[in-house]
């Protein structure tokens, strides 16, 4: 078993944390999100391996008994693609509406916002 997709999700999600905590403009934020929700697709597809095993195709010729890839971990990495660029899209169009409202896109400029 090998951990190095592991470690290379937890370092892709530590990144993404770690830009969006250091992040001096709204749309680098946004950047820093979908790197660290890129992690999560090599958590899913490093979960879901199996060395050696097959594409889970129906009607396949294969000897029966044979590993086969989980195909449902394939459908959740597909699911959280599809939601991390919805999620991307969303708050780029309120990083375009911020910008629109109050001319910059620095949250530290942002004085109108704070409670």
């Amino acid at each position: 078993m090998s951990y190095y997709p592991y470690f290379v999700a937890m370092w892709l999600v530590f990144v993404g944390v770690f830009g969006v905590v250091r992040s001096k403009n709204l749309v680098h934020a946004v950047v820093c999100v979908s790197v660290a929700q890129s992690g999560t697709y090599v958590l899913l597809l490093g979960i879901g391996y199996q060395k050696g095993a097959l594409a889970p195709i129906f009607g396949s010729s294969e000897p029966p008994g044979s590993p086969v890839v989980d195909p449902v971990v394939q459908a959740m990495t597909l699911t959280d693609i599809v939601v991390s660029a919805t999620v991307t899209a969303l708050l780029l169009a309120l990083v375009i509406q911020v910008a629109k409202q109050h001319g910059t896109v620095v949250p530290d400029e942002l004085h109108h916002l704070r409670g």
